[in-house]
């Protein structure tokens, strides 16, 4: 057989089998809310036709945050001891920013963890009862003790893993070198200040020392998961061996050990990890990603080559945090000449938002690599330039991965200020939109190249206008933030964080044979979608989760005109019956 003869026989062989098991899925679409009433409101699809067969489903709501649930206040953050986090003024402080929200059938029950998005961030493991038609309803509700673990760092999205428990996240960690050169406390981004409560400590009046004293830095930044047993009792690990990113979430394969880290913020990487166990996060190898561009058309295209950064196990790197390594004990560090090239022996890197030339001392490398990922992934030639790097998930029909971008900006535009000290892999115009990517993987789960699979559109309109206010197109994507695929359906689920992209945000369903959009969910001034997240056959029901993140709370504040409309939404799209959408 000649090779035009093999393609088409293989391209003909893998539609038969995409259409063998593909359910045509349409949802009934949401119009863009463009009055003050609209833009106030939750609203969701209320029904979903799957091969013709038309089911209703809705948007229905576990829980708001401030809600007392089996006399527990759902979202009141803790510190180490289990005390209430107070704000400045001595209020309790219950915050309005959950994120990934999981649903774990556990034997005979039903758990949901929703993990909550501050400094100190904080775990709510709920129980959940389900009726004969598949509504789902807390009937208790506790903070999860994550001491063990010094607490939780900002957490953002989140998975289930292949076996069953929750996987989150710990985002945006503290320049550790900025941390360890400070000279006064006004030298240290006050973002960081409120975690400093997990220790019981006032971070709205402490000195560098006092500040020092309760927050390290290097125990931030790393993939958390969380196991569930049957009687409730949960187990949390921080998975050190994953690396220390800006983690926006960690994605297990179905081989149960290869996993993929998104890493937000500016000049960010992308990582893949390999277990040495299937099933078991604690120790493997980290790789880094490399973009080999073959397009700039739309937000381009790219070979993907991978840049080993050695293996570890997270004892190892947990036995140096409980030493106090901190970053000198890692690197030496040197300046630029005129030329812009470093000493000998010295290697570049565009990471951590400087150019900088770095040696990692003697023995060290381990450490740098699971400490300051991205910066050792830098200097040993992997790609530094990502900006806004968001959700990923896994199409297992189509054998693909799907990446959101929320921007096309900063270091991924071509000879930006922040490719000084990188390579310029990464050369695009602006797309303060978004794009999402399809990645192809191989057999061994390994991705090797991307291209762009659907972006948003940077769009203006009239002053005055209904849809005045909105800067990207409105019957299109802005900033893509998490992801999750609908097995069986050829359906991709996208959700948005955006600003003045579109002012309200929405979650979309894309079909990836049409390329038809439809939107789904949009939420209430201010706020941002997360965690939308397919929930596959649980007792009979499937469930796509959808989070109401800080209504009123980034923009348009000013319109709040009720406080308990501030509280944030934790619930889902559905009940969806679980046989409707078959798979493979």
């Amino acid at each position: 057989m000649n090779n035009f003869k093999r393609i088409l026989f293989c391209s003909t062989a893998l539609f038969a089998a995409q259409a063998a098991f593909a359910a045509e899925l349409k949802f009934d679409s949401v119009d863009v809310p463009l009055d003050d009433a609209g833009k106030r409101e939750v609203r969701a699809t209320g029904s979903v036709s799957i091969d013709g067969e038309k089911h209703a489903i809705g948007y229905r709501v576990l829980a708001r945050t401030g809600d007392k649930i089996g006399g527990k206040d759902f979202g009141l953050m803790i510190d180490r001891k289990g005390n209430p986090v107070r704000n400045s003024d001595g209020t309790n402080f219950i915050s309005d920013d959950p994120d990934f929200t999981s649903i774990i059938p556990v034997g005979s029950k039903i758990f949901s963890i929703t993990h909550f998005e501050t400094r100190p961030g904080g775990m709510y493991l709920s129980e959940l009862s389900q009726d004969d038609k598949g509504n789902l309803t807390p009937v208790s509700t506790r903070p999860i003790d994550l001491s063990g673990i010094d607490g939780l760092w900002v957490p953002c999205a989140g998975s289930v893993t292949p076996w069953g428990s929750h996987l989150g996240s710990e985002e945006y960690p503290t320049d550790a070198r900025a941390f360890v050169e400070a000279h006064s406390i006004s030298d240290i981004d006050s973002y960081v200040y409120p975690m400093v409560r997990y220790e019981g400590v006032d971070h709205t009046n402490m000195s560098l020392d006092t500040f020092r004293a309760a927050y390290k830095p290097y125990k931030y930044g790393f993939p958390v998961e969380v196991k569930i047993s049957e009687d409730g009792e949960t187990a949390a690990h921080k998975h050190y061996a994953m690396g220390r990113v800006a983690v926006e979430l960690a994605y297990v394969m179905p081989d149960q050990k290869t996993a993929y880290i998104t890493d937000d913020g500016t000049n960010t990487g992308l990582f893949r990890f390999v277990a040495d166990n299937e099933g078991d996060l604690s120790s493997g190898t980290l790789y880094a990603a490399k973009w080999v561009q073959t397009s700039d058309e739309g937000a381009g295209a790219a070979d993907l080559e991978w840049i080993d950064l050695g293996h570890s196990d997270s004892a190892t790197v947990r036995m140096a945090l409980n030493l106090g390594v901190d970053f000198h004990d890692l690197f030496d560090v040197a300046s630029y000449d005129k030329d812009g090239n470093c000493p000998e022996g010295f290697l570049s890197s565009n990471a951590e938002g400087r150019a900088e030339c770095l040696r990692v001392k003697p023995g060290m490398e381990v450490l740098a690599s699971r400490l300051e990922t991205r910066r050792y992934a830098s200097m040993l030639g992997a790609t530094a330039e990502f900006r806004k790097m968001e959700g990923i998930t896994y199409d297992a029909d189509g054998k693909n991965l799907y990446l959101s971008m929320s921007e096309i900006a900063k270091g991924m535009e071509d000879g930006s200020k922040q490719d000084k000290g990188g390579r310029n892999d990464v050369r695009l115009g602006v797309n303060k939109c978004g794009a999402v990517y399809e990645m192809t993987v191989d057999g061994d789960y390994v991705a090797r190249s991307a291209r762009t699979l659907v972006a948003g559109t940077p769009s203006s309109y009239a002053e005055g206008s209904p849809e005045a206010g909105n800067s990207c197109d409105l019957e299109g994507i802005a900033n893509p933030d998490n992801l999750t695929y609908i097995p069986g359906s050829r359906t991709l689920i996208i959700g948005e964080d955006t600003g003045s992209g579109h002012q309200n945000d929405a979650i979309w369903a894309f079909n990836l044979d049409s390329k038809e959009l439809t939107r789904i969910f949009t939420t209430p001034y201010g706020s941002e979608t997360t965690s939308p997240y397919w929930h596959a056959n649980v007792n009979g029901f499937s469930y796509l989760t959808a989070v109401i993140q800080h209504p009123y709370g980034e923009s348009d504040e000013d319109k709040l005109e009720n406080p308990a409309d501030a509280r944030a939404y934790v619930g889902y799209i559905g009940p969806f019956p679980a046989d409707a959408v078959k798979t493979q």
